[in-house]
């Protein structure tokens, strides 16, 4: 079996990862069990933050590494939260704190203009010197609720209407999510490519 380290310790992601991926004869493991800190997100795109995190994986451990960076977008709001989502109420914020924050920040708008989307790049990187890493993207619309509904799921999902399932990302069953979310997509985007990947990891 061979390993991946997944350039994360959110175990929402691993978890999603593992589900999408299972049976693939591929263990991954995250970078902080391996004691693997954060690299620093100073790009200007998920693509490129995903990039420098995957990198980042590699170099500390020798294996192949994935990463992925996400996030949403709010129309009103010029693109924010954006590439700093997880980080929108400050360093270390919590996703209550982040919630918080991007409910404030739509206090006075709308239902209408409370428009949306999940953003995720992932990107597959077999060695730190990869001069080609796999990229692939997702992106599910949706619209910001007035307050969280729902416990499943992590992050902004209390928040992010679904308007094809008429609920917040955080009432759906994961299995359902994973199908239409945005890291679903760009997973199952990988999944299609992944026998050439894992191929060339020989």
């Amino acid at each position: 079996m061979k390993q991946i380290v997944l350039a994360t310790g959110n175990a929402g992601k691993l978890r999603e990862f593992q589900q999408m991926l299972g049976g693939q004869d591929i263990e991954f493991i995250t970078q902080r069990s391996l004691g693997v800190s954060d690299a620093a997100e100073t790009g200007l795109s998920f693509v490129e933050n995903a990039i420098l995190k995957a990198r980042h994986a590699c170099l500390a451990t020798g294996l192949p590494a994935m990463a992925d960076d996400s996030g949403i977008e709010v129309d009103a709001l010029r693109g924010e939260p954006g590439i700093y989502s997880a980080r929108y109420a400050g360093p270390g914020a919590s996703d209550e704190a982040n919630n918080r924050k991007l409910l404030e920040a739509l206090a006075q708008v709308p239902e209408a203009g409370r428009t949306a989307r999940f953003q995720c790049a992932i990107v597959f990187m077999r060695h730190a010197k990869d001069p080609m890493p796999f990229v692939s993207q997702g992106s599910w619309e949706g619209r910001i609720l007035f307050e969280p509904c729902g416990s499943n799921g992590f992050g902004y999902d209390p928040l992010f209407y679904v308007p094809t399932h008429n609920c917040a990302s955080a009432q759906l069953d994961p299995s359902v999510k994973n199908s239409i979310s945005h890291r679903g997509q760009a997973l199952r985007s990988l999944v299609q490519h992944w026998s050439a990947l894992r191929e060339s990891l020989r």
